[in-house]
């Protein structure tokens, strides 16, 4: 929440006005207002300055320097094994748990573990595809037309100084009978989940449009691994208005997967 938000809010609630109309004042859902005034109200009532204080509070508890102790190696291969990918781990763990963990750091403990004979990398949803070495920067597997790459990504995406940059992530369930498409905004952690019968391309692209409707007027970018259930990005660009932007394609004897 802005500063700017926050003074709405506080001036909404004086005046009676329901969180519904407050929501829809301000731009955002009502959810956001239930949990804005659930975390950051006092005996008193909201109060902006106040809110603000809490906020600040509770992001420096999570910014603590977390160590790789057994009980979080259990905590993190627990959800690797029901098919989290690295980042939705990273973006769950502080909101649950306030545990600072990057996904690089997660990606090491993997490679770590196989190096050793282990299987954790079994869970990842690549861990099966063959990779194929560079040749001129091209290779025979088909291509995702019209790809943007992060190197193209505004410089506020990486500085996290704006709100309205999202990434996506992509789940399938245990018995591959549909999968759960995740929308992180990269500065709140704000996230968007919905169930999709299949992984297609299709069906991912219809849900993300569904979920960031909403937040289109303050939409800015949108960002993406290389699954091919992302081809259809010319169409979440076009009814969204914000631009979709690729990671880097690695490979698996890479320690650190390509950051967004």
């Amino acid at each position: 929440m802005t500063c700017e938000q926050r003074c709405q809010i506080e001036a909404f609630k004086k005046s009676g006005f329901p969180k519904a109309e407050i929501a829809a004042a301000i731009g955002v859902s009502q959810s956001t207002i239930s949990r804005e005034s659930a975390r950051n109200s006092s005996q008193r009532g909201y109060r902006q300055k106040q809110a603000r204080r809490f906020a600040l509070l509770r992001r420096e508890e999570v910014r603590k320097v977390t160590k790789l102790t057994p009980e979080l190696i259990s905590l993190v291969e627990e959800k690797l094994t029901e098919k989290w990918s690295p980042e939705q781990i990273s973006g769950w763990l502080p909101k649950v748990h306030l545990i600072l963990l990057s996904h690089e750091r997660i990606y090491q403990h993997l490679w770590a573990d196989k190096a050793t004979g282990g299987e954790l990398f079994m869970s990842l949803r690549r861990h099966g595809k063959k990779y194929h070495k560079r040749s001129n920067g091209k290779t025979n597997r088909g291509q995702i037309r019209n790809r943007i790459t992060i190197d193209e990504r505004p410089v506020e995406v990486d500085a996290k100084s704006r709100v309205g940059d999202w990434e996506i992530d992509t789940v399938i369930d245990r018995e591959h009978s549909g999968a759960l498409v995740t929308l992180v905004e990269r500065v709140t952690q704000f996230t968007l989940f919905t169930q999709v019968e299949s992984k297609s391309a299709e069906a991912v692209a219809e849900a993300t449009i569904a979920l960031l409707k909403p937040y289109a007027a303050v939409l800015h970018a949108i960002t993406v691994d290389n699954g091919k259930e992302l081809v259809y990005h010319e169409k979440i660009t076009k009814e969204l208005g914000a631009q979709v932007y690729f990671a880097h394609a690695t490979t698996p004897g890479n320690v650190v997967r390509a950051r967004i």
